[in-house]
């Protein structure tokens, strides 16, 4: 390895390290929350060096775009001057060195954990177990196959996230609409057709290459935000299409659920997809799952539950 690329991992580190604690200690809320998604950002690039460009992706869509979008969107509902910085005596501040304490202590453990591993770890045991999987890559088939009642997990979680925040009170329309942005409509149909295809490509991808459901949903989905700060999807929050709204938010975990039923049914293990299925099955859920969580990041972004 170069002495470049070991200069520029180490300034990647520092960044984020430094980007991390200005986005939570910094005194003005709007520059925390820029701090906040340009760590999103340098976080897709540690990703990429890691070689992990699903994740890279993800990140970047939903660390930078959906969330970003989420808290300006809540920074601007917020009434002037509601967020005042008191001056606190040192006693009264929150206690910072324990904080970092227990995050070095948690980071020894998690490193010490990681060392105690198998190496080179279980590639060999998910290699051999790829023709029964369905897929022919392995990220893929740990995801949907070898350890996938923890990704419907993830997404019971994830639709558990907008039961909470539509319950925080009423509807609420985008922070920034249309008319306040009269250039946000051209941009939406510029980019539109790229937060269609990219999905797609990497729906297609995630069979054999990273990619997968959950960074085309995440993909989608900011696309999708797009579309709500344009106001171009009211349908969202109209009372007779929150039925279709709701089927389509749990698609993906119930064909997860009965793709686990149905293997029980037919092999009578839990999650065992027979080989002869295993292709078409994960395709169906993958698809539903990106769908899902696509509308789950949209859904979120609606703040209050719609049609109230």
């Amino acid at each position: 390895m170069s002495t470049f690329i070991i200069g520029f991992d180490l300034l990647l580190g520092a960044g984020l390290l430094w980007l991390a604690w200005q986005a939570l200690f910094h005194p003005k809320p709007f520059a925390a929350v820029v701090h906040f998604m340009a760590f999103g950002l340098v976080m897709a690039l540690v990703w990429v060096r890691l070689e992990a460009l699903d994740i890279a992706l993800a990140e970047a869509a939903i660390g930078t775009g959906v969330t970003g979008a989420l808290l300006l969107a809540a920074l601007g509902r917020l009434p002037n001057g509601a967020t005042p910085r008191l001056a606190l005596r040192p006693w009264q501040r929150p206690p910072v060195a324990l904080a970092l304490g227990v995050v070095l202590l948690l980071g020894l453990w998690l490193a010490w954990v990681a060392w105690q591993l198998p190496r080179p770890g279980l590639s060999a045991e998910v290699t051999a177990a790829l023709p029964e999987s369905g897929v022919r890559h392995p990220v893929t088939a740990v995801l949907l196959n070898l350890r996938a009642l923890d990704t419907m997990l993830e997404l019971a979680v994830m639709l558990g996230a907008v039961w909470l925040v539509w319950s925080l009170g009423p509807e609420l329309r985008p922070y920034a609409p249309a008319t306040a942005l009269p250039g946000l409509p051209a941009l939406t149909r510029l980019l539109h057709p790229l937060f269609l295809m990219v999905p797609a490509y990497l729906l297609w991808r995630g069979s054999h290459a990273p990619g997968g459901a959950f960074p085309a949903g995440a993909v989608l989905g900011a696309g999708g935000v797009l579309l709500l700060l344009a106001d171009a999807v009211p349908w969202m929050q109209r009372p007779d299409r929150q039925p279709l709204l709701r089927l389509l938010l749990s698609t993906g975990l119930v064909l997860f659920l009965g793709l686990a039923l149905g293997g029980l049914l037919l092999t009578g293990t839990f999650f065992a997809i027979p080989v002869a299925i295993a292709a078409l099955a994960i395709l169906v859920v993958e698809v539903a799952a990106a769908l899902s969580i696509a509308l789950m990041l949209m859904a979120c972004y609606l703040y209050g539950e719609p049609g109230r």
